[in-house]
């Protein structure tokens, strides 16, 4: 499996366009502000809506207006926020891959993406029922609470991922190696 990450990764590396967006001297700062901003969007909207979920934020509104009001402006952010970290992983592809935080990261957002599918399916068949109460049930609110936790996690490791600490081209444990899918003899690009 990692050969087949790597191939891929390098297979995208060689394209023209992944090295210019690398090497840009504005490009690479643009889509990278830009996905760090539309994170803060997406985030910020999606953490309200938990909140209020869990009671923080907003008891007194319906929590069916709250999240109505801020879902447009989340799906916007969390639109814009998916293209810019494509372009951000196909800039850099190889060490992307090959980075422990990236993967952690990618396994975070699928973690994230399946609580999200089981939140709303929840929210839609029960909302009626306790939509003016100042909490949600004891499971959205589990769901809730989770949310932000795997966001707060995807956060840190895409931070880290700018750090080298874990990079390939170092000799690293070999339980690092095999979870930053390194293979040997291949170069970091």
């Amino acid at each position: 499996m990692n050969q087949l990450i790597y191939n891929f990764a390098a297979w995208l590396d060689s394209h023209r366009w992944s090295t210019l967006l690398h090497e840009s001297f504005y490009m690479y700062n643009w889509v990278e502000t830009t996905h760090v901003l539309t994170l803060m969007l997406s985030l910020g909207m999606l953490f309200l809506v938990d909140l209020r979920l869990l009671g923080y934020a907003f008891p007194d509104v319906p929590a069916s207006a709250v999240a109505g009001r801020l879902k447009l402006p989340m799906l916007v952010g969390f639109t814009l926020m998916v293209v810019t970290g494509l372009l951000l992983f196909y800039a850099i592809p190889v060490r992307s891959a090959q980075s422990v935080w990236f993967r952690i990261k990618f396994l975070l957002l699928i973690a994230a993406a399946i609580n999200a599918f089981l939140f709303h399916r929840r929210m839609r068949e029960s909302v009626a029922a306790w939509d003016t109460d100042q909490r949600a049930p004891r499971r959205l609110r589990a769901a809730a609470a989770l949310s932000i936790i795997f966001w707060v996690l995807i956060v840190i490791c895409g931070r880290l991922i700018a750090y080298n600490w874990f990079d390939c081209e170092y000799d690293q444990p070999a339980f690092v190696s095999a979870v930053a899918g390194c293979i040997a003899g291949q170069e970091l690009y």
